[in-house]
Order: structure tokens, then sequence, then C-alpha cells
């Protein structure tokens, strides 16, 4: 998949010889004039409590502040570029739970990208089950938005 405009060139393919995915893309190549790192999203209200609900609840809060700064960077969704998806459980279920709701959300062009999807013991807050790591990356600042680019698959 291409999207060009301006500066930015994401070109998002699966080679051949590598396995088929569940939507997203082994291999993600960015030409642009600006890179955004969020750090790792977790799952904290504005308030900083952790946000109710298990997995599902914390999930949704993870999507929320996702969205929140990627906006006040200037990205959007489509702009992202790579994902890591942290999981607190070794349970294969409450991963594809996670991976679910992700691409069931507005969120969800993020997630064609190159993305890595773990599940690990723990994380940094007490009760923490889900954060996510997002690269995005932009042309030169004024520019239409990513968005608007245009599209092939690959």
């Amino acid at each position: 998949m291409w999207r060009l405009l301006g500066s930015v060139t994401i070109e998002r393919t699966n080679p051949d010889g590598l396995h088929p995915t569940p939507g997203y893309h082994h291999v993600t190549s960015v030409r642009a004039d600006t890179l955004i790192y969020l750090a790792g999203q977790c799952p904290l209200q504005p308030s900083g409590s952790l946000a109710e609900g298990g997995l599902e609840g914390q999930t949704e809060q993870v999507i929320r502040n996702i969205l929140v700064a990627l906006d006040a960077s200037g990205a959007t969704p489509e702009d992202v570029v790579r994902t890591v998806i942290y999981v607190a459980s070794s349970v294969r279920e409450d991963l594809a739970a996670v991976w679910t709701q992700l691409n069931a959300s507005s969120l969800r062009p993020a997630f064609t990208s190159a993305s890595t999807l773990l599940g690990v013991a723990q994380l940094g807050f007490p009760g923490q089950l889900v954060e996510i790591d997002v690269t995005a990356a932009l042309g030169s600042r004024g520019s239409e938005p990513v968005a608007g680019r245009r599209r092939t698959e690959s």
C-alpha cells in the first residue's frame, strides 16, 4: 500500500515468502519530514486513575489516549507507521480480544502498518493490562493530512 502527499511516502507491503497477516503489513517503509513517537499509551484517565472495565475498558481508554496524542501532534490513525501492543496476559484469547477491539475502533487504520502484539508478564502500573507504543510520520507542517493520500495495496 502506497500513500503519497508532499514530502511523505509510506509503503506497506507483504513480501512473497512471508505468511498472510490478519490486516497488518510485514514491512512499512517511510520517507517523511517528521516522525512522531508517542510514549507508551497506558489506560490512565485524564485524572490519572486506571480505567475500569478490565481488559476491554482499559483498551478503550488506551484508544482514546492515542487519538488525543495523535491529534495533539497533528497526526491521524492513517499516519501511523508502527505499533507495539503489550497485553499483560499469557492467554491467547486475551491478546486476540485486544486485537479485535483495536481493529473495530476508529484507531483501526493504525494497525494496517507494521504491528507487534505481545503477551507480557507485567506492565508499569498496578492493575495495568494493556499499553501501546505508536510511531507516526508526517510531511512538512501545514501540508494536507496524510489521510488524503492515494493508496495502493500490494
